[in-house]
């Protein structure tokens, strides 16, 4: 039996990689949407298919409440977040855990380009 802890571990060590060359290439420093460009090159270099910016409902009572755009969906299995801030906290940790609950998605990667090294975070939908 797969651990929930290891869905989808070997795309995810895919993303995390692609993530790493986009760090190890460009460094801290610039704001969130070079980083969302400069991942969407790699992951096309890498031939991994993804969703940019891919619109998501929120629903309360059956009608939709607000829709918003998670940066990627990888392979219609794993969503990813980016940001590039100091250090990551609880907010993006909620942030994302929310939308997998919207997107009924099981796994996401909450990457930060944003510290001097690459933080990068597995957030499992436990609901």
């Amino acid at each position: 039996m797969v651990q929930q802890d290891f869905i989808h571990k070997d795309l995810t060590e895919k993303i995390i990689a692609a993530a790493i060359e986009v760090h190890n290439t460009l460094h801290n420093g610039f704001l969130e949407s070079v980083y969302e460009e400069a991942m969407a090159i790699e992951l096309n270099l890498r031939k991994i298919p993804f969703e940019k910016q891919k619109p998501v409902d929120v629903f309360y009572k059956g009608r939709v409440a607000k829709q918003f755009f998670c940066d990627f969906v990888v392979e219609g299995k794993v969503l990813v977040e980016l940001k590039a801030i100091k250090r990551l906290s609880e907010i993006e940790n909620a942030q994302v855990l929310n939308y997998l609950k919207a997107t009924s998605l099981p796994l996401a990667l909450l990457i930060n380009f944003g510290a001097p090294s690459l933080e990068f975070k597995r957030i499992i939908n436990t609901c």
